[in-house]
């Protein structure tokens, strides 16, 4: 066993990545009182909805991104944007990228933090899957890291994914670049630098 040190200000991950080569047979979606619904939001709406589900999870990828980068990925005709609602409120994000021919990619799949552990996932992801085999889909692959919801990794693999792969992603953690709150994922301690 080695331990590999992670430079100060820095966060350190593990990455599993899972695909489905096959539709799976009978999985009916769960009931929910929860609906989805196709969105073409702007950049700064994107932003604040990523930014809602995401940074308890300390997503922060397309928080990043300058507006023509991250337009030419949720405009990409390839490119499936949701958006979960509550009623009329927005409580979760879908977006499935079939951008590359035959496969779909669970880009991004989550719920804020109060529909979190409900079950609601459960439909969510069932109803990602059901969406993501529409038409060619030969292959369906998603990842998630261990900073993630302490779930997901075994939801995923229920639904019939399977791990193909793991890698470490160091990168600097995004409270501390001021991309996200300080306050964001406290599960996951702020390590400040160094003098």
């Amino acid at each position: 066993m080695s331990l590999i040190d992670v430079p100060d200000g820095q966060l350190a991950a593990v990455v599993t990545f899972l695909e489905m080569r096959e539709r799976p047979a009978g999985m009916p979606i769960p009931a929910s009182p929860l609906t989805l619904h196709p969105i073409h939001p702007t950049a700064a709406a994107y932003r604040e909805l990523f930014r809602a589900v995401g940074a308890p999870w300390l997503w922060f990828s397309r928080l990043i991104m300058r507006d023509s980068q991250l337009r030419s990925i949720i405009d990409h005709p390839g490119v499936e944007l949701f958006e979960v609602r509550d009623g009329e409120q927005a409580v979760g994000m879908l977006e499935l990228d079939r951008r590359a021919a035959g496969e779909c990619e669970l880009s991004f799949v989550g719920l804020v933090p109060f529909y979190a552990g409900k079950g609601h996932g459960r439909w969510l992801l069932a109803e990602a899957v059901a969406r993501a085999w529409a038409g060619d889909t030969k292959r369906i692959h998603v990842h998630t890291c261990s900073l993630d919801h302490p779930a997901a990794l075994a939801v995923y693999r229920r639904a019939g994914f399977t791990a193909i792969a793991r890698k470490v992603e160091t990168f600097l953690d995004p409270r501390l670049a001021g991309i996200l709150p300080r306050d964001a994922a406290p599960h996951i301690p702020l390590v400040e630098p160094r003098s």
